[in-house]
């Protein structure tokens, strides 16, 4: 993985490195690199549906999506990934309608085990083919009202550790059961994680990496409030919706003198926002850090062919140039364009291909770097009372309606 920037904070960060090893003690994401895969790749034998649907909503699929996302195309897998995460009616008989129910594995995700779309999309598909051991299986906590369902039904169930929030539980069960399920490496995704996490905690070049990035954009976050992740691959776009979650579900909190914090995210995709929001970003407001994120190698060799279009002669010394490369000088174009005006904060990222290892590698890195900003922001990561506030409501709503 390469890495450049053009921002440099030089003040002393090892405050904040002691604080991220003591509450490594006590938050699990950081230590889930290390743990055995086993018991999800002895499981994943023995699944003989070609579809496997996920539901769950937020943290319990955006992970996995962008891992899915990212490679599916690269690999030749012999079963489906499907995402059931949303209650719009039409989006849940759209996606049905393409899977054969009967040859399909249901994975439940919830850490609560009560969320309230998990449980009434679940209780939908309860309607539409008889569910059993056989064709669900359940991730939660130990001691969910789900995990109960599951014991109930005699259904197999895998652990989300308590203290493994969701949006950070990408490398936990959540993620790991059903990638490996449908043929992913999950024993190189923890290899990628793995790398970052001893580069970080050994002092290397993670260590300075992102403990520079984070100190510069809470520093500077009253005038770089905007932080665009520019991704120059349409395979990153799940990668893209992840960060959104983890970036404004993890800092957008009030801190410890009662101020309220926030950086906000935004994912876009090149180079089709070269084409909208690259224009806001050259020529607006000076409120936005920009960090692009390149893909190496594609390990995919599709050309432009050797063909003239009458009228269009002068565009010929596009002819032969593998669409990779265009993309990547797209994106080096880009950065050019950036770092010539001199005052929008740029960094770039390039990974080195479309392996595991590699989104992995990405993924946990931006995990340490939200934790890392929460820390300087004097901030809690982990929780999510403005989210909470809101199904609190929507429960009393709920059941006044079921009273009534």
């Amino acid at each position: 993985m390469q890495y450049q920037h053009n921002f440099n904070p030089t003040i002393s960060d090892e405050e904040i490195f002691e604080k991220i090893l003591d509450e490594k003690e006590i938050i699990g994401y950081y230590n889930l690199p290390q743990q055995d895969t086993d018991e999800y790749k002895e499981f994943a034998k023995n699944v003989h549906q070609t579809n496997i649907v996920v539901i769950g909503i937020g943290g319990s699929t955006l992970g996995t999506y962008a891992i899915y996302k990212y490679l599916k195309h690269s690999k030749q897998l012999d079963k489906k990934l499907h995402f059931l995460e949303t209650t719009d009616p039409i989006d849940i008989q759209s996606k049905l309608e393409n899977i054969n129910l009967n040859d399909t594995l249901f994975i439940v995700i919830s850490k609560s085990g009560t969320t309230v779309e998990t449980i009434s999309i679940f209780k939908y598909i309860h309607s539409l083919v008889k569910i059993n051991k056989d064709n669900c299986v359940v991730v939660t906590e130990d001691d969910s009202k789900l995990r109960t369902y599951a014991d109930i039904n005699g259904m197999r169930s895998f652990d989300i550790p308590k203290n493994v929030g969701g949006r950070f539980s990408v490398f936990s069960a959540v993620g790991l059961l059903p990638l490996a399920i449908v043929g992913l490496n999950i024993d190189d995704i923890l290899k990628g994680a793995k790398f970052v996490h001893d580069s970080f905690f050994e002092k290397k070049s993670f260590y300075n990496r992102l403990i520079n990035k984070a100190r510069f954009l809470v520093e500077y976050k009253n005038s770089f409030n905007v932080n665009v992740v520019f991704s120059y691959s349409s395979r990153l776009e799940g990668f893209n919706k992840w960060y959104i979650q983890l970036w404004g579900e993890s800092l957008g909190k009030v801190d410890i003198n009662s101020a309220r914090q926030g950086l906000t995210p935004i994912g876009i995709i090149g180079p089709i926002d070269q084409h909208s929001f690259l224009q806001l970003i050259m020529e607006g407001k000076r409120d936005k850090t920009i960090t692009v994120i390149k893909v190496k190698n594609f390990y995919n060799h599709l050309k432009i062919p050797d063909v003239t279009l009458e009228g269009l002669e002068n565009l010929d010394y596009l002819n032969g140039l593998e669409f990779s490369e265009l993309i990547n000088k797209q994106a080096d174009a880009t950065i050019e364009a950036v770092n010539n005006l001199n005052d929008i904060p740029c960094d770039v990222i390039t990974i080195d291909g479309m392996c595991e290892s590699a989104i992995a590698a990405l993924m946990y890195e931006y995990e340490l770097l939200t934790s890392l900003c929460a820390k300087f922001m004097y901030i809690n990561a982990y929780d999510q009372p403005g989210v909470e506030s809101g199904k609190i409501i929507l429960k009393e709503k709920l059941m006044q309606k079921g009273n009534s």
